[in-house]
């Protein structure tokens, strides 16, 4: 049955750069190894992981001086660490964490077939690393799985107690649910996140374009649904499945959450849920902010949901081409994010300030195959 399960997923939901983007040499100088066709930075370590299944895969670990956290990111199914290395360094200098960022087996230059099972083995080799090379306690790691990177993150978020906190960036319910709307979990199902959602006991952002073409909105809301201890999600809306780093509040929303986790005690037991205190991240380090009033943040989400559901009609202009996600939206209105701010409206092209370079940088990398996901004739 594991077999037939990779086999799979093997074919509708990998789909590594074909020819890699970046190349691994050893610099005789220094004796580190590089990425060849990306460029060398003094932060950044190239790594050579070994994983329990006999693969060996590329991983990259930029340092930040500033930070106390560390990501541990797992990038979606058609990018490699080439593609993504631009954006790993501006996320870890906007904000200020260190990141681990690695290839799964078969992709740019690790060694091996990307199978469900390998990436299981592959982020666990990578937070091995973590925890062994660099000395990162696991209270202090943060997992982010952007679409089928969320069927790694969460299988070893399921499996740590301790763990920081858990981003999920257009996540998937489930490999079957993308293609058919089950609404129970088989066997010969694929990164079966509905069912371990429950299991994490960690704060969870989740983040999810409502136009998303590829991987439904309503994944990511049932994931949400199913937190333990959700942090109040980001539904970008207009946007889809590779473009959300291009809208100005995905990185604004990351920082706050940052922010809050950094404020939030080590030892919260599942007591103390972690929250947007302060408008204003990294503002004050004052702990005080984590016991401001309920109340308070009560009243103000009755005042934000009155105040958008005055403003939805007149800022939904996209829907023509979009029926279906239209008649989803429309029937499920109480499900939209509770802060207004968090339910984008404005088009990507308005990015300010330092949020521009970072919108720049990402509109020159190709993220994901949009094609990702849609079963084709070899895959049915």
């Amino acid at each position: 049955m594991g077999a037939v399960t990779s086999t799979m997923a093997a074919k509708f939901a990998f789909f590594p750069p074909s020819p890699p983007s970046y190349q691994v040499e050893m610099d005789e100088s220094s004796g580190k190894l590089m990425m060849v066709e990306v460029g060398t930075r003094e932060n950044v370590d190239v790594l050579k992981l070994d994983t329990k299944r006999g693969n060996q895969v590329v991983a990259v670990y930029f340092k930040n001086p500033a930070a106390s956290l560390t990501l541990l990111y797992s990038h979606g199914n058609a990018a490699d660490l080439g593609q993504m290395f631009d954006l790993f360094n501006e996320l870890s200098l906007h904000l200020r964490v260190n990141l681990m960022g690695y290839d799964y087996s078969g992709y740019g230059q690790s060694s091996g077939k990307p199978t469900e099972q390998n990436t299981y083995a592959d982020i666990e080799a990578a937070y091995r690393c973590l925890e062994e090379r660099y000395g990162v306690k696991e209270e202090d790691i943060i997992l982010y799985g952007q679409s089928v990177g969320s069927g790694p993150t969460l299988d070893l978020a399921a499996r740590l107690m301790k763990l920081r906190a858990v981003v999920l960036h257009s996540p998937i319910a489930s490999g079957l649910r993308v293609m058919y709307p089950v609404k129970r979990t088989y066997w010969f199902d694929i990164y079966k996140n509905v069912d371990k959602m429950p299991m994490v006991n960690c704060p969870v952002l989740v983040i999810h374009g409502t136009a998303d073409d590829v991987v439904d909105w309503s994944h990511g809301k049932q994931l949400w649904d199913l937190c333990k201890e959700n942090y109040e999600p980001l539904w970008v809306k207009g946007g889809n499945h590779c473009d959300l780093e291009l809208y100005p509040q995905y990185i604004k929303h990351l920082k706050k959450f940052i922010s809050a986790i950094e404020r939030s005690s080590h030892l919260r037991n599942g007591s103390v849920p972690v929250t947007d205190q302060a408008g204003n991240p990294r503002k004050s380090t004052d702990c005080r902010e984590i016991s401001r009033p309920n109340m308070d943040q009560r009243q103000k989400f009755r005042k934000n949901i009155e105040q958008r559901e005055k403003t939805r009609l007149s800022t939904d202009c996209r829907e023509k081409s979009r029926t279906s996600t239209d008649r989803r939206e429309r029937s499920r209105k109480s499900v939209d994010c509770p802060d207004k701010e968090n339910y984008v409206s404005d088009h990507p092209e308005k990015a300010r300030n330092s949020i521009d370079r970072f919108g720049d940088m990402i509109r020159s990398v190709r993220l994901c195959n949009i094609d990702c996901f849609k079963p084709t004739s070899a895959a049915l």
